[in-house]
């Protein structure tokens, strides 16, 4: 397919060929037509993108398509009251100066707000979002335009908590454009979610460049993907679904950037970096910080080797359970057969709003007297754990508390850990280590939260042990993920108690076989059990 910078290049040369008067009056009809305007967009995708009717727009992928000058342009000509952010304010440098080469000296800028304010009262603001929380600086104020330049480096709570505030007076278009690189981070893993039809091999009804697909529950944990842009009402809430598309650019789309010098210096960068910019690939590696506690591969071959039954013979050994009693986040159940885990059972705070509700769902799952082991960080799982004394026995019942003082240490007898949730997360690491004798005895459910969950947490090594960094502990993690990680912490308590192979493995091959004969034991309500 020929280029647009082709494409330029040949209309120039056909310019060249016309007379002085026939140059002049294409000239004042040029003029005429584009009036006021500052920005023209590139033929192909930019002009796509510009034009498009979604409510969201993923633009870009490679480097050099021009995404900060599209979301000036958008932002100064077709709305009143916009923004447009980088993940720092010491990153705002490069669409600064992008901006002054499109508005031009005459529309004033207040560097100290980074705002440029129009004589019509239009208005264009450059921010950075460093925080997880620092959307909340933002909020209360609405805007019918909101770009993010290097979306994916951005976290998915931010970016969604700010959906609220596009908004605008009848008639008035609002959207989002999402100007990215392929993310080089799990942190920008949300955005394969996002546009999972454009960027998911495996999604079932793949779209096309530009093409128009709606959805409900963007931001939230599962996105519903409909046929049709027509509201739906559930309860007392009637709502349309957000529209989005995707605009894959190149290089060669912007003829300003393309240059032989320019194409060099992405073609020397190393892999998966030069796939990444040069070609704008969402499925190149993503790399892990040198500080990542679970390596993702580890954790992607987890997923990989999982089967959707458990192991022959093999009973339930564990229960994890992050509480969530109301509120946003979730109450999840994490089941372990060994080391195969079962999907994991997602349920929403709401559904689960105090003790009762929760052990009622922790018996509704629990089988092979498994132990439950309960999160009591923040206070959460401590009504569930009393109600559930009634039902299982103490030695079965274990009350995690993440915050407390750890006694353990790592595998090679090298390293100490600061907290108990440090402690099993780094036990959890050992087991999915793949160069361990026979391998890792870990079987993951496919399941992308997971995954990004898992790989978040970063450590630090102390003097007295490694810890987690401020970002990543339980009360913080949402610095990284914009979210509670419900689910890896529910996978993680599994692991931490409770029977497994090494230790249990011949009586379940006893059991299977029929030599099994049942231990009578006394439970704490005296009352007489088999096990």
């Amino acid at each position: 397919m020929e280029g647009s910078g082709q494409l330029l290049q040949d209309i120039l040369g056909k310019l060249q060929g016309l007379p002085p008067d026939a140059i002049a009056a294409l000239d004042k009809e040029t003029r005429e037509a584009v009036g006021t305007q500052r920005f023209i967009p590139n033929p192909g995708p930019q002009t796509d993108a510009y034009y498009s009717k979604a409510d969201i727009v993923l633009y870009g992928g490679a480097a050099g398509t021009g995404k900060g000058f599209l979301m000036l342009g958008l932002a100064s000509q077709e709305h009143r009251n916009s923004i447009i952010f980088r993940r720092e304010n010491t990153q705002l440098d490069g669409l600064e100066k992008d901006g002054a080469s499109i508005f031009g000296a005459d529309i004033p800028y207040n560097g100290q707000d980074h705002e440029w304010t129009w004589p019509d009262g239009r208005t264009v603001k450059l921010a950075g979002m460093q925080l997880a929380n620092d959307w909340r600086k933002f909020a209360g104020r609405e805007r019918q335009f909101i770009g993010y330049d290097e979306a994916a480096e951005f976290l998915e709570g931010q970016v969604s908590s700010m959906l609220a505030w596009l908004r605008g007076p009848p008639g008035q278009r609002c959207r989002i454009i999402l100007a990215s690189n392929p993310p080089r981070s799990q942190d920008g893993y949300w955005v394969q979610k996002w546009f999972a039809p454009w960027l998911d091999k495996g999604f079932t009804n793949p779209a096309a460049p530009g093409e128009l697909r709606y959805a409900f529950g963007i931001g939230e944990e599962r996105i519903e993907w409909v046929d049709s842009p027509e509201p739906r009402t559930v309860g007392p809430v009637t709502a349309r679904p957000l529209s989005l598309t995707f605009l894959p650019a190149r290089l060669h789309d912007n003829p300003y950037r393309d240059t032989e010098e320019y194409r060099s210096r992405l073609n020397s960068l190393p892999e998966p970096l030069r796939s990444q910019l040069m070609f704008g690939d969402f499925t190149a590696g993503v790399e892990d910080d040198l500080w990542q506690i679970i390596p993702s591969d580890w954790v992607r071959a987890a997923m990989n080797r999982w089967t959707s039954t458990p192991p022959d013979g093999v009973p339930m050994c564990a229960m994890g359970v992050d509480a969530a009693q109301g509120g946003r986040d979730n109450s999840v159940l994490a089941m372990r057969y060994d080391g195969w885990y079962a999907p994991l059972v997602v349920v929403p705070g709401a559904l689960t709003p105090d003790g009762p509700s929760l052990s009622g769902l922790i018996i509704q799952h629990r089988r092979d007297t498994a132990k439950v082991i309960i999160d009591m960080g923040g206070g959460y799982g401590g009504s569930a754990y009393d109600h559930l004394k009634e039902n299982v026995p103490n030695d079965q019942l274990i009350a995690f508390k993440g915050a407390e003082a750890a006694t353990g240490r790592t595998a090679d007898n090298q390293k100490g850990f600061i907290s108990k949730r440090m402690q099993v997360y780094w036990r959890f690491r050992e087991a999915l280590d793949p160069s361990q004798p026979g391998g890792s005895p870990v079987f993951l459910p496919h399941d992308p939260q997971l995954l990004a969950e898992l790989c978040a947490p970063r450590f630090d090594d102390s003097p007295n042990g490694f810890k987690f960094r401020a970002d990543s502990t339980k009360e913080r993690t949402t610095g990284r993920l914009g979210r509670s990680p419900d689910r890896a912490d529910a996978v993680v308590m599994a692991w931490a108690d409770g029977a497994k192979a090494a230790s249990h493995g011949k009586n379940w091959e006893e059991k299977k076989a029929g030599r099994y004969a049942p231990v009578v034991v006394r439970s704490h309500t005296n009352r007489r059990r088999a096990r």
